[in-house]
């Protein structure tokens, strides 16, 4: 087999597959994704994209127009084969390998020997050993170690590289973002680099397989614990009765300060995930980080008693518009969402309160939202028009642009300090800004 590889399978078309199944077809490989929503499938062979990421389209549309990407539901045979699937975690806060070893079962027949093997989802230091032996243990004729290299017949190359893109922002981001591959041998992160290279402009740094799988879980720990830190100050601050943005933007003149913003708690697969992995390697040890979680998971709590507060003077059945349902702005990724937990809270603690859902980038509810009838989705004006309370939760570059009379006679809950600047709203006599948000 050439050392250059030509043809590569990219397992899992989600957020992160389907860019780099994209990105490597644009740069002229041979890609099949491989994923077991049909629906997506059909999609993407048309050409379509199943989700919103800017730029993604056209990437697609014109990998499939050349011929050099199509999607199916079967494992096909490949020179490198790239897991792009989930890692949740399991009640205890471990991770949930079971979508790596489904797709290494999917893969474990198509082998010949000498494919790379690359673990891109974010995984537990040890993960991509856990991949490398469990391939192995389904295919006993194949090895892992480079004791043999210059006989390739056999020796399997597997290695881990994290993805470090920001949803909004991935197309740019894979292309010019530095990444980092560890393998399980030299060899194979030499492999994989040489893959990656095709497409990533960023340096490309290489190390062992488990201090890869550690750089990623650090890097989202170190922004969960510096969210928390910007999420513990605004509860401070609102029992102090302080603008909280205003203070951190008045401490953020210090050269040497800068902290990051608040808001109504921490979602997506990586940065609400990620510590968890390094709090199980070492219970014991990762207490800021376990503390930084524990904050940042009790953040919607807090938004949810300070809604409650707005609702108690009302003296009526009050009407709630919550505006977004996205982990951030402009996208429409809900997974982890701070802001779906928030609306689920409040039709609980609230029973008599009608709910109205704003998120422009979704077109229905989400499972754990769509069965109660007193929660409905409509456009973010209409909500505004019928509402008595407007909670903003997600700052969406279309809910910047509202209109500051909108709002006028109602009580606002900005979580994500978008409407400070509206010193007529701020003088309304019947509108609460909650400035410790």
């Amino acid at each position: 087999m050439s050392t250059k590889i030509k043809n590569v399978a990219v397992v899992g078309l989600g957020y992160i597959g389907l860019p780099t199944a994209a990105i490597l077809a644009t740069n002229g490989l041979r890609v099949t994704g491989v994923d077991v929503n049909r629906n997506n499938i059909d999609a993407i062979n048309r050409g379509e994209v199943p989700f919103v990421e800017p730029d993604l389209a056209v990437h697609v549309a014109g990998a499939v127009t050349q011929g050099n990407l199509r999607a199916q539901l079967e494992m096909p045979e490949a020179e490198a084969y790239i897991i792009a699937v989930p890692t949740p975690f399991n009640e205890d806060k471990t991770a949930d390998l079971s979508y790596v070893e489904a797709a290494a079962r999917a893969i474990a027949p198509k082998l010949r020997g000498g494919e790379l093997v690359v673990l891109e989802s974010t995984s537990p230091p040890g993960a991509t050993q856990h991949l490398a032996d469990y391939l192995v243990g389904l295919r006993p004729d194949l090895r892992t170690d480079d004791a043999a290299s210059s006989t390739p017949e056999g020796l399997l190359h597997v290695a881990h590289c994290p993805e470090r893109v920001l949803p909004g922002r991935i197309m740019i981001e894979l292309v010019t973002n530095d990444r980092i591959v560890g393998g399980i041998t030299r060899r194979a992160a030499e492999m994989a680099k040489g893959l990656y290279s095709v497409f990533c402009q960023g340096a490309i740094f290489l190390t062992d397989a488990t201090t890869a799988e550690m750089a990623k879980l650090v890097e989202n720990s170190y922004r969960d614990v510096n969210i928390a830190f910007a999420n513990e100050l605004s509860i401070i601050s609102d029992k102090l009765g302080i603008d909280v943005w205003e203070l951190i933007s008045l401490a953020n003149h210090h050269p040497r300060v800068n902290i990051l913003q608040p808001g109504p708690g921490v979602g997506g697969h990586c940065i609400a995930v990620d510590p968890w992995f390094v709090v199980a390697a070492a219970p014991e040890e990762a207490r800021l980080i376990r503390q930084a979680r524990i904050t940042n998971d009790s953040k919607p709590d807090w938004v949810v008693r300070k809604v409650e507060e707005a609702a108690s003077t009302l003296g009526r059945r009050p009407v709630i518009a919550a505006l977004g349902l996205a982990f951030k702005a402009n996208i429409d990724d809900l997974r982890e969402s701070p802001a779906v937990s928030i609306v689920g809270q409040l039709a609980d603690a609230l029973p008599e309160a009608k709910i109205l859902v704003a998120e422009p980038h979704v077109s229905d509810l989400p499972a754990a939202l769509d069965t109660r009838q007193k929660i409905q989705l409509m456009d973010v004006h209409s909500a505004i028009d019928c509402a008595d309370i407007v909670l903003v939760l997600v700052d969406h570059d279309e809910f910047k642009e509202i209109s500051k009379e909108l709002l006028e006679g109602k009580a606002v809950v900005d979580t994500r300090g978008i409407w400070r600047g509206h010193a007529e709203v701020s003088k309304t006599e019947s509108a609460l800004l909650v400035g410790g948000l």
